[in-house]
């Protein structure tokens, strides 16, 4: 027998139990302390020019977060913001300019100043490729191009050119300028303090990147960076599916296989729940926490490989969101539920990723909109207010650090996420994620002296907050909530 899928949910509610579900928090059983940082990622797009009607308002926003590892790139879909030498140099002269490049990336530096940042310029130029002919790009920096990342082998099979390509673009901002291939000395002024440099993006999509050439390219990259910046600290791999190929992660991660002098300071991968185009949005909650927990499993098998071959070495996954079917110009209507349960998808992926020691949790993107994703926008590409996937990166963020003390947690069910952490002061909170969207009756184990909590009556408001005086809570549908306990 066949049921419709409004039948089947109509039974998963039915079998729902009536009685309140218990969260058991064992406060004294400390099963590690936490190392995890939530934050995001500031993808590159015409939004985020000065001019547009949004730039003021997110920048403030990103500003005002104030988080730490925030993880920036010019990328692929618009060549001219992302890459500083289109064209090859000749014997008379070269093509490097930073004029539209710059405003978005000091920006950028300025609203975050004072805190770590992760820059990505993760597009290496077109020309440094073979390729059967040269790859054409738009004169219009605002239009949308995704065929610019032609070719898989470097015209320059050392490295030597792309890495001295990326020295150059670091000295730009950290040493106030660099010299060219001719001789020339351009200056910017800029001495800005750039924490890490991620090498590359996305290799197993991009340029088809083999685990081979991608450990050939970053000790290339990494090798010349250092020489302009003795203090940097770097990132590497950044896969987009991060199961895919296992070798990526054996290879690089392997000490061997890098130059002596290489440093293996942090890896990247990413996560994106992603629906089919034939569920309608009542199905969603189950593909996104069913996919994550897939997700989940793959990042514990990859800690594995990385505390046998490079225990030193730190994590951050620095993409975890959620991409429509249609996406990146997605037609459709996105109901107002949907950042709701991608948020709440992002919450239940933050604790899994604190109990498992990694150091970074990156939402993923600020500014997303029609043409770029706009099913992975934190913001609304109109007026550039906070949708609820800001919110609850708000919510996490203010709550939750390094050095908290994650205790042994009894999750109350299968709907519900819960996740105990005791701050540095002993106070004591409760993370609870509603992974269904329906009210769900819960009882606290303890009294409870307030909650902070986003969903779908708060929406893009800041986090509501309330007083309890209780063990009794309700969480709404997609409901993140943090309750502070007595």
């Amino acid at each position: 027998m066949r049921l419709s899928a409004s039948v089947f949910l109509a039974i998963i509610a039915i079998s729902v139990p009536a009685a309140a579900q218990k969260v058991e928090a064992q406060w004294d059983k400390v099963e590690r302390i936490s190392r995890t940082t939530a934050t995001l990622q500031v993808v590159v797009n015409p939004p985020l020019r000065r001019g547009s009607p949004i730039h003021d308002r997110v920048f403030a926003e990103l500003k005002a977060l104030g988080a730490d590892y925030v993880r920036y790139v010019p990328w692929l879909p618009y060549p001219k913001l992302g890459v500083a030498e289109l064209e090859p140099p000749t014997k008379e002269k070269t093509s490097w300019d930073f004029s539209l490049i710059d405003p978005m990336t000091i920006d950028f530096l300025e609203a975050t100043k004072g805190h770590s940042v992760m820059l990505n310029f993760s597009t290496i130029p077109a020309w440094m490729f073979k390729t059967p002919k040269p790859v054409e790009y738009p004169n219009d920096p605002n239009q949308v191009v995704w065929n610019y990342t032609q070719g898989t082998e470097l015209r320059d099979p050392s490295g030597k050119e792309v890495a001295d390509y990326y020295a150059r673009l670091v000295g730009w901002y950290v040493n106030g300028g660099f010299t060219d291939e001719l001789g020339k000395r351009h200056n910017s002024g800029h001495r800005y303090k750039v924490d890490y440099w991620e090498v590359l993006n996305e290799p197993d999509i991009e340029h088809n990147t083999t685990p081979k050439q991608y450990t050939e390219r970053y000790d290339a990259i990494v090798g010349a960076i250092k020489k302009v910046a003795p203090g940097m600290k770097f990132v590497g791999i950044s896969v987009a599916f991060p199961s895919g190929d296992p070798q990526m992660f054996e290879h690089f991660l392997n000490p061997k296989n890098h130059k002596p002098g290489i440093p293996l300071d942090m890896i990247s991968y990413h996560f994106y729940a992603s629906p089919t185009a034939d569920q309608t949005p009542e199905i969603h909650q189950f593909t996104f926490f069913d996919q994550a927990d897939r997700f989940i499993a793959t990042a514990r098998y990859i800690e594995a490989i990385r505390l046998r071959l490079s225990p030193s070495t730190q994590t951050t996954v620095n993409e975890i969101g959620s991409i429509l079917a249609g996406d990146p110009n997605i037609k459709t209507p996105i109901p107002d539920s949907y950042w709701n349960l991608s948020g709440a998808c992002y919450a239940y992926v933050f604790g899994h990723l604190a109990t498992l020691g990694i150091e970074v949790a990156g939402e993923s993107q600020l500014v997303g909109y029609p043409t770029q994703f706009p099913s992975v926008s934190m913001v609304d590409w109109n007026t550039g207010a906070p949708n609820a996937r800001f919110r609850v990166l708000q919510l996490l963020k203010s709550n939750f650090a390094p050095g908290d003390k994650i205790v042994q947690t009894k999750n109350p069910g299968a709907y519900v996420y819960a996740l105990g952490m005791v701050k540095p002061r002993g106070e004591r909170k409760l993370l609870l994620v509603n992974k269904r969207n329906r009210d769900m009756q819960l009882e606290l184990g303890g009294a409870a002296k307030s909650v902070e909590y986003v969903d779908q009556t708060t929406k893009g408001n800041p986090p509501a907050k309330q007083a309890l005086s209780g063990d009794k809570l309700t969480l709404r549908g997609y409901s993140v909530a943090v309750v502070t306990m007595r």
